[in-house]
């Protein structure tokens, strides 16, 4: 059923890329490896992965940096590996573009879980498939979601955005003027218990404006924050 899921993990503990790759070649995914910052960019860039499981804590170049790099030229998922106590380091990776963490240490069926939520998101909105005559939209006056083609552009201009923060951005849409908790849209956005803080929300909600401000302060004006409580779309009726 479709190509083999290929998964790049970047991590240069040799133990660490070993047990991470048994277990996901149990599951049937196909696995390439790097042990430092500047291959794995080199091979992201490259090539086409699926996921991208990135350690911070690396030679080189550390994986904020890589995240960054990768970031200007595709939206792979990413997923962050850091070291418990790291929390500074995984608000960073956040803000760099990451989708998700994972803390060490963790256990191969987390990981696993991870990896496979991420992409069932992906394509789950990804290969939704409509009649050729019908579109399946979301409009708004000064934004467009097209869920088959996985697409947002606002003001006739595409707005480049990754998996995480589309899957936000159509949340929020789906619901327009209903105010969300940071705490359900880590649960319905993330789709699994997030143990994380609610930064993970904010720091998505902000790099999602600044990609919006970019082509459309219009579009990006309509993620309201609502002190105290969460997030919404605003839809001005006038």
């Amino acid at each position: 059923m479709g190509e083999k899921p290929k998964v790049l993990v970047v991590d240069d503990e040799d133990r660490i890329r070993r047990l991470i790759r048994m277990y996901l070649e149990r599951e049937d995914f196909i696995i390439e490896e790097a042990d430092n910052g500047a291959d794995a960019l080199t091979l992201a860039l490259e090539n086409d992965y699926d996921v991208i499981l990135l350690d911070i804590m690396m030679p080189e170049m550390d994986g904020i940096e890589v995240c960054e790099a990768i970031r200007l030229e595709k939206t792979t998922p990413i997923l962050m590996l850091t070291a418990k106590g790291e929390e500074s380091n995984r608000v960073q990776g956040f803000e760099s573009g990451a989708d998700d963490y994972i803390v060490k240490p963790f256990s191969p069926r987390e990981v696993i879980l991870r990896v496979k939520a991420v992409l069932r998101r992906v394509t789950d909105t990804s290969y939704q498939k409509s009649d050729d005559s019908t579109k399946n939209l979301i409009v708004f006056p000064h934004l467009t979601i097209d869920l088959d083609a996985y697409r947002v552009t606002t003001d006739d201009k595409e707005v480049n955005l990754t998996p995480k923060e589309y899957e936000l951005l159509l949340f929020l849409a789906q619901s327009p003027d209903k105010v969300f908790k940071r705490e359900d849209l880590l649960k319905e956005v993330w789709q699994y218990e997030f143990f994380g803080d609610l930064r993970t929300v904010d720091t998505h909600v902000k790099r999602l404006r600044e990609k919006l401000t970019g082509v459309s302060k219009e579009a990006a004006k309509m993620i309201v924050t609502v002190w105290g409580v969460g997030y919404k779309l605003e839809v001005d009726d006038a």
